[in-house]
């Protein structure tokens, strides 16, 4: 998780968001509305800064108490996880691991999302791999004002060497680094797993009919009114409000991988999406949207692909049931798979 207001997955927007603006060096206050729907239920929308971006849950009951309920109780759990995986806090067990190599006692939360990453790993050919830190966190360091990188070969080639998923040893509650130097990201996952716990919540809380938009990690349920789906729209990069696709959603979660949000150099060339195997940044590509059961495996997915590129990215998506993607090149061009966008 990307410990800025602007997450790098910030350009998908939920059709009909409430516009929202916060002054440089402001606080963001909690923001709400409500609505009713013939006079039967209640869509309760609240909105909130968490996790480095903007948290919006809409949930949709006949009363607005349980309802409002529900969200503070989403609220809260997003809270509970935020302080287990980021890596920007150092008391936090991920922050622990990076900094001395090993962590025990851990989470149940944090060992199931280490094990489904070193497993996502496995199944996208280490398209997506946690342990790309030393690469992103040298692009990090070698930034300067100008907007220019500066790498030298001896640097480049000692980050890349420390990327290897196959050096993080999972035990029942321990987790281990096997090499010195080496550290893991679990941006591409954690929010997504935070998301899908969130809405477990809501839904635990009899608020079947939900949305949370978490800096466009997205999960629907259940529809947004009575035989309504809830109606997403993927922004173009260019952020001209041409919106390459809109889907309807009842059930599900759509999220999008992008690097052009978060990128350390004015020619763009250094992102925090990185390959494992070549320690650069792919560029035939500037965003992939995938479709998925959770959000935890859209996020996962839609990293890959990046990563991936278009054509091997594709062939990948649709040997996988009920995940469908939508590519889209710099050279202008969208690139969709086999069921994109068919309910």
């Amino acid at each position: 998780m990307e410990n800025n207001t602007a997450s790098r997955r910030q350009f998908l927007q939920t059709c009909g968001l409430l516009g929202l603006s916060v002054a440089a060096g402001g606080v963001l206050p909690a923001v709400a509305e409500a609505a009713r729907f013939d006079g039967k239920e209640h869509s309760i929308t609240q909105t909130r800064l968490q996790m480095g971006t903007l948290v919006t849950l809409t949930a949709v009951h006949p009363s607005r108490a349980k309802a409002e309920e529900a969200l503070g109780r989403a609220f809260e759990e997003i809270d509970r996880l935020s302080l287990i995986f980021s890596r920007y806090d150092s008391s936090t067990p991920v922050s622990v691991l990076n900094r001395d190599g090993r962590v025990s006692g851990i989470n149940p939360e944090l060992a199931e999302v280490m094990n489904r990453a070193l497993r996502f790993g496995s199944l996208t050919d280490d398209a997506f791999n946690i342990t790309v830190k030393p690469v992103v966190d040298l692009f990090r360091q070698k930034q300067n004002l100008k907007g220019e990188m500066r790498l030298s070969e001896d640097e480049f080639h000692q980050a890349i060497n420390l990327v290897d998923a196959k050096g993080v040893a999972l035990g029942r509650d321990s987790i281990r680094l096997q090499r010195e130097g080496m550290g893991v990201t679990l941006d591409g996952i954690a929010k997504g797993y935070i998301v899908d716990k969130a809405s477990a919540v809501l839904s635990a809380h009899g608020v079947n009919r939900h949305m949370i938009n978490a800096g466009g990690d997205i999960r629907t349920s259940g529809g947004k009114a009575e035989g309504k789906p809830w109606v997403v729209a993927i922004q173009d990069p260019a952020k001209k409000r041409n919106y390459p696709a809109t889907i309807s959603m009842y059930d599900g979660a759509i999220a999008t991988s992008g690097g052009y949000e978060v990128f350390y150099d004015r020619q763009r060339m250094y992102s925090h999406l990185v390959s494992p195997q070549t320690g650069n940044s792919p560029h035939s590509v500037l965003s992939v949207s995938v479709t998925a059961p959770t959000v935890m495996e859209a996020d996962t997915l839609a990293t890959a692909v990046y990563i991936m590129q278009a054509r091997k990215g594709l062939q990948f998506i649709d040997s996988l049931t009920n995940r469908e993607c939508l590519v889209l090149g710099r050279n202008g061009a969208a690139y969709a798979s086999r069921h994109w966008g068919k309910a």
